[in-house]
């Protein structure tokens, strides 16, 4: 098959090229799918995108006439596809669905280490030959209450993993795993934020989830309780998040993910101005660490991904089915709905 693959850097090109091992003819551009960007799949019967690549109505109408059947994304979120779109149009929609659960829970105790340990604030400290220890203190994660909203794939082992460092576990999922009930106590959302120190994100982003953490949910939190989102941006508002942290009731927010990270993220923006003035609010809070969405960033995770979506590929090329499919013509997913990818 002739694919083009959008948002695509080094790293992608190095494990795709590998997983691929020349079965597929994978053209790479670098710039992200957006309507202007559209023609640049003329020729190919594959799209494969990422997580901020915009495929909606017109890019589907646009895709259908040039013949394009197959949106192979890279990621296991699916919410920057217009799967309507894409059904109205006969374009299957193939996704990553666990690519690697350790590599993003991993990152999740990363941020929260980091953020609670103000390793962010130690490391510029050090660097400047500053080595007091004045606004530096942090608290034993053993004894507290971690609150994870939704206990799938990754919710999952961030559940094992906080109860290595001997806290109690709440979760809300509205399916409770089997395999989960010995770590998780299974609990509603507003019980998660009310009774948790920390709380982390692992859900997806869809109509249900989009600004799931608003400011009413935010006021049911602790005070000077932490949020962890490696999950997707707009599951939280950020508006209220800033609210929250500028009147100390929210203690202190680490993001892989932003609502606005299409225009940021993925990029070298050394010495731009940043437009985005609530991201520039964001950065100048000492409470707050930000990564630029690496949580999935590892060699696991992206071997996955890879083998993954050229098994995609292969599948469709071979029965006209992806692997992991999203959308068929029906309109029926394959999987279980339910909060967490």
């Amino acid at each position: 098959m002739k694919v083009a693959v959008f948002s695509s850097k080094p790293y992608d090109r190095q494990f795709l090229d590998a997983a691929n091992r020349g079965r597929h003819e994978l053209r790479y551009l670098d710039c992200r799918l957006t309507v202007a960007t559209t023609a640049l799949a003329k020729g190919s019967s594959a799209v494969c995108l990422f997580a901020n690549d915009e495929a909606n109505a017109t890019t589907m109408m646009a895709f259908a006439h040039m013949g394009v059947s197959l949106i192979a994304l890279r990621a296991a979120g699916f919410d920057n596809v217009d799967l309507n779109a894409a059904r109205a149009h006969g374009i299957a929609v193939a996704r990553v669905p666990a690519y690697s659960p350790n590599a993003i829970a991993e990152h999740a105790f990363a941020l929260l280490l980091g953020l609670n340990r103000k390793l962010h604030l130690a490391y510029d400290r050090v660097r400047r030959g500053n080595f007091a220890l004045d606004g530096l203190m942090g608290f034993d994660l053993a004894g507290k209450t971690v609150g994870l909203v939704g206990v799938g794939n990754i919710g999952s082992v961030a559940a094992t993993i906080a109860r290595g460092f001997g806290c109690k576990v709440l979760g809300f999922d509205p399916v409770h795993r089997q395999d989960c009930r010995a770590r998780v106590d299974y609990v509603e959302l507003d019980d998660v934020l009310d009774r948790s120190d920390i709380v982390s994100l692992h859900c997806p982003l869809n109509e249900s989830t989009r600004h799931l953490i608003a400011k009413r949910e935010l006021a049911l939190m602790k005070k000077g309780a932490v949020l962890i989102n490696t999950s997707r941006g707009a599951v939280i508002d950020t508006p209220a998040v800033i609210e929250a942290l500028a009147s100390g009731h929210l203690g202190g927010l680490a993001i892989d993910v932003y609502e606005g990270e299409d225009k940021l993220f993925s990029e070298d923006r050394t010495g731009q101005v940043i437009a985005d003035r609530q991201f520039a609010r964001l950065m100048a809070l000492p409470n707050v660490l930000i990564t630029p969405h690496q949580a999935f960033f590892t060699v696991e995770a992206l071997t996955n991904i890879a083998a993954a979506t050229i098994g995609n590929l292969d599948s469709f090329e071979r029965i006209g089915r992806p692997l992991y499919l999203v959308n068929d013509k029906e309109g029926n997913s394959p999987e279980p709905r339910r909060i967490e990818a």
